[in-house]
């Protein structure tokens, strides 16, 4: 499982929830060619109920949860985490 994770050193400090699921548009190919690809952004935990809510409404998103600090989907494929700082969609 190839993982990419957008924080600083500084953010993982303070983005510690990460709230994520299964790409169903990205599996299977490109990076996650023959396996699965996995998407979360990382918040503050006061943001993680926004965050949630505008994950969940994505409709390319499935097995939606909140993982805290890391996150290491096993099997193959690919994980990315990114950001949500301010002016993120999610904190709209």
């Amino acid at each position: 499982m190839k993982v990419v994770d957008d924080r600083t050193p500084d953010q993982k400090d303070t983005h510690t929830h990460i709230i994520g699921g299964t790409d169903k548009c990205m599996s299977g190919w490109g990076e996650a060619k023959g396996g699965t690809s996995y998407a979360g952004w990382a918040c503050t935990p006061e943001d993680a109920p926004k965050v949630e809510r505008w994950v969940h409404a994505r409709g390319d998103m499935s097995r939606v949860r909140l993982m805290v600090r890391t996150w290491r989907p096993r099997g193959k494929g690919h994980c990315h985490i990114y950001v949500v700082t301010e002016g993120h969609p999610a904190l709209a």
